[in-house]
């Protein structure tokens, strides 16, 4: 027993030897790099930008916790509450870990048309109070990494609600690990990321629109979260015993918390605080308006009554929907995306699920995969250059300027982003998953763990003591 504990003793030090190795490591890389002059740096920000770009960033972070544990929380039964609040709550942390040290570089640095260096701004490097004008000339660099960093936050945790109550939450863990490197970190820098293959304003071949991560987000998280769903398999007594909410009163709070949370999510995607962020802003509020009608009109038809939950699931397809567009449209072309979103995602939650036969726990999939898949491609068609003057002549072919602004062209560039961002998910899932599978042993808890609940057999808790 001593030597065992000698042991783990030696290992214990190793790690935190490593650790601080590693952290004072980059803070002497970061001391050595060149910082431009205070009043160089400071000339070129405009306080407005930056103070909208640092409130956005908190309404991000905001739309994980409390908003996303909220919602996904009151959904699942009472005993796996907390295991599937945690499913959120823990990414706040490790996604910052893995921001930190390499995955803003992959994302944002210079690279390839795949991903950035992974050394560029390894432990935030060079990440400091200079902006940097590739991506938002107006403000600090540092604020743009945190605001991009709640993204990379809430992304993973998306996928918990296709496999909560049923996985084992170390392969959850390294399974959102592994997904953020190998699909989250390429996409983000595809799109949105200097020289990546979509991004349509910064040397990209397949001009994409997606303004604030309808293929980087939703699209990714949503076909991973089937994937997941398939793999993993059905809750035990699904869908033969009534699974209903354990407390549709905290999904409704967090559903307003997500709605609130959205509008820095996309109107903060246009880095300042000028007219298009503004725009942005008014098409997120009308399309998830639009679809919390048409879901519940949807109920109202073809059940004869309204649910609430439903108005809300209306409401977070709205707001997934909108999301590519959202910088990109006009606003009664927000309210008619919103239309198409609340119907189109109330069938893939209704009908589509059942005859495909999956237990995504909390439909991500039918909700935010469907939903970006119908806003990306009703994008296409209706981009409109009076919005977004950018997309008139910023991209260039053959040494022209091309306009995407709606129409066939533009449709066809984001059915082929569409496209691939499913087959990137889909198959580094399915992957991921068998690798995860060998290193952990299983995917699932065991069928005794499952019936007990995750709360007490994960993490030796209750949500409610009597």
């Amino acid at each position: 027993m001593q030597n065992r504990r000698a042991r783990l003793g030696r290992s214990y030090n190793r790690f935190w030897l490593l650790a601080a190795g590693m952290f004072f490591s980059g803070l002497a890389v970061a001391d050595s790099s060149v910082t431009p002059p205070v009043n160089a740096a400071a000339a070129a920000i405009n306080p407005g930008d930056n103070a909208w770009l640092l409130a956005s960033a908190a309404l991000v972070l905001m739309m994980t916790a409390p908003g996303l544990i909220l919602f996904y929380g009151g959904l699942v039964r009472s005993k796996n509450v907390l295991g599937t609040m945690m499913h959120s709550l823990i990414l706040m942390a490790l996604m910052s870990l893995i921001w930190m040290v390499y995955g803003y570089s992959v994302a944002f640095g210079e690279g390839n048309a795949f991903f950035g260096n992974p050394l560029q701004y390894f432990m935030l490097n060079h990440v400091g109070g200079a902006p940097n004008p590739d991506y938002a000339p107006t403000v600090p660099q540092q604020s743009f990494m945190l605001f991009q960093m709640m993204f990379a936050i809430i992304t993973p945790a998306l996928i918990s609600g296709a496999i909560a109550e049923r996985m084992k939450f170390k392969a959850y863990v390294l399974f959102v690990v592994l997904w953020t490197t190998v699909v989250y970190l390429p996409l983000c820098h595809m799109v949105w990321g200097k020289g990546g293959l979509f991004n349509w304003a910064a040397g990209g071949k397949v001009p994409v629109l997606d303004f604030a991560g309808g293929t980087v987000v939703h699209i990714s998280s949503g076909v991973s979260a089937l994937v997941c769903a398939l793999v993993l398999g059905k809750r035990l007594g699904y869908p033969h015993e009534p699974m209903p909410p354990h407390n549709v009163v905290l999904s409704l709070i967090g559903t307003g918390l997500l709605w609130v949370g959205w509008f820095g999510f996309n109107a903060g995607s246009a880095l300042n605080a000028g007219a298009l962020a503004t725009s942005a802003f008014a098409a997120t509020h009308f399309s998830a308006a639009a679809a919390a009608l048409s879901w519940a009109g949807m109920e109202w038809l073809l059940k004869g009554r309204p649910s609430v939950l439903g108005a809300a699931s209306g409401m977070v397809a709205g707001l997934a929907t909108i999301t590519p567009a959202s910088g990109f449209v006009t606003v009664p072309a927000a309210f008619m995306i919103g239309l198409a979103a609340g119907g189109v995602c109330y069938l893939a939650v209704t009908k589509l699920k059942a005859a495909w036969n999956y237990d995504d726990s909390l439909d991500v999939f039918g909700v935010h995969g469907v939903g970006s898949i119908t806003g990306m491609l009703l994008l296409g068609f209706l981009a409109n250059p009076a919005v977004n003057p950018a997309i008139a002549d910023t991209f260039e072919a053959d040494g022209r300027a091309v306009s995407l602004a709606g129409g066939v062209h533009q449709f066809l560039n984001q059915l082929a982003g569409v496209a691939f961002t499913i087959a990137l998910s889909a198959a580094a899932t399915f992957v991921l998953l068998r690798v995860v599978r060998g290193a952990t042993g299983s995917l699932r808890v065991a069928e005794e763990e499952e019936s007990l609940g995750l709360d007490l057999t994960q993490h030796g808790e209750k949500a409610y003591n009597d």
